[in-house]
């Protein structure tokens, strides 16, 4: 697998028995990045890692990274998933949009392979390959994460948010461009 810089939009290949590269610069969308590119400006395999476990915890709470600041202890997405894995309290990340549309075991898996994939030290993060097995497998035994890395939440503006009055709590936008040649 190639290994991207801290983003899914910004590719990088490696040479074939290469591990990792100093990109001597960061390039990429913070909240996505892994800690050593953001503070070391290493990338490696494991950025991949990274920036899907982030992804994996948006999709389950229907929130982006970005924009996520719980209350006055201005907790980040992955600090707040941790905790309440932690406190075994999973399925409160789930975005209320899908309620009664689930399966509980499978969402809290899923919660779980996040946070393994999002763990602060690269080395204790799993291989992409490792994280299909364990999205494929009911069976297969996960280690427990350790705390994630950190992740700066900001509180999101009035403006910013959705409308309280909003009967969707999840909004997601999409923009559609069909570009037809002359």
């Amino acid at each position: 697998m190639n290994p991207k810089i801290s983003d899914f939009g910004l590719a990088r290949a490696f040479e074939k028995d290469q591990a990792q590269e100093n990109t001597r610069r960061v390039v990429g969308t913070y909240g996505y990045m892994s800690p050593e590119y953001a503070m070391e400006v290493l990338y490696s395999v494991k950025s991949d890692v990274f920036s899907f476990g982030v992804l994996l915890l948006e999709i389950i709470c229907g929130q982006r990274n970005n924009g996520f600041y719980l209350g006055e202890h201005g907790q980040s997405l992955l600090i707040y998933s941790w905790n309440l894995w932690h406190e075994g309290k999973s399925l409160e990340l789930l975005d209320p949009t899908l309620e009664k549309t689930y399966i509980a075991n499978e969402v809290v898996r899923c919660i779980h392979i996040g946070l393994l994939c999002v763990q602060e030290d690269a080395i204790d993060r799993p291989t992409m390959s490792s994280v299909v097995v364990m999205l494929a497998s009911d069976t297969m035994a996960l280690p427990n994460p350790n705390h994630p890395a950190f992740s700066v939440g900001r509180k999101v503006r009035e403006d910013e948010s959705t409308s309280k009055t909003s009967n969707d709590p999840s909004v997601n936008e999409v923009t559609v461009s069909n570009v037809f040649p002359r």
